[in-house]
């Protein structure tokens, strides 16, 4: 049995981020992979919000900055798109402190940025 969290959503997400790739390629910004990935969200019915807001807290406090995740896929992936020559490890950092403030537990990295498609899992 598999401790993977997430397995089939994940795959699926994976999946569709691979077919984007294959059709736009390697080079765009960041915004145009997240509009292909939009699209191809609609047409496979899947359920996502885009550009999520989340607080911040500190010891209680709301503090008055906050970010917003690329999508949250099937209420459960945080997913951040990057157009990089590589996933930095400040990527994953990142990624694990919109993990925290989120409370979701898995996120995706999806780099679109080198020749074949690259993710990377993050787990919470």
């Amino acid at each position: 049995m598999s401790n993977l969290v997430l397995p089939e959503e994940s795959y699926k997400l994976v999946g569709i981020c691979i077919k984007v790739h294959r059709n736009l390629g390697m080079g765009f910004k960041e915004i145009i992979y997240k509009d292909a990935l939009e699209f191809e969200f609609i047409k496979n019915s899947i359920d996502y919000r885009r550009e999520t807001k989340f607080e911040i807290f500190y010891k209680g406090y709301k503090l008055p900055h906050y970010y917003y995740a690329d999508f949250v896929v099937y209420n459960a992936i945080l997913l951040e798109v990057k157009s990089s020559s590589v996933i930095a490890n400040d990527f994953v950092k990142q990624t694990i402190n919109y993990l925290k403030a989120s409370d979701l537990k898995l996120g995706i990295i999806a780099n679109f940025g080198q020749a074949s498609f690259v993710s990377q899992r993050v787990v919470f």
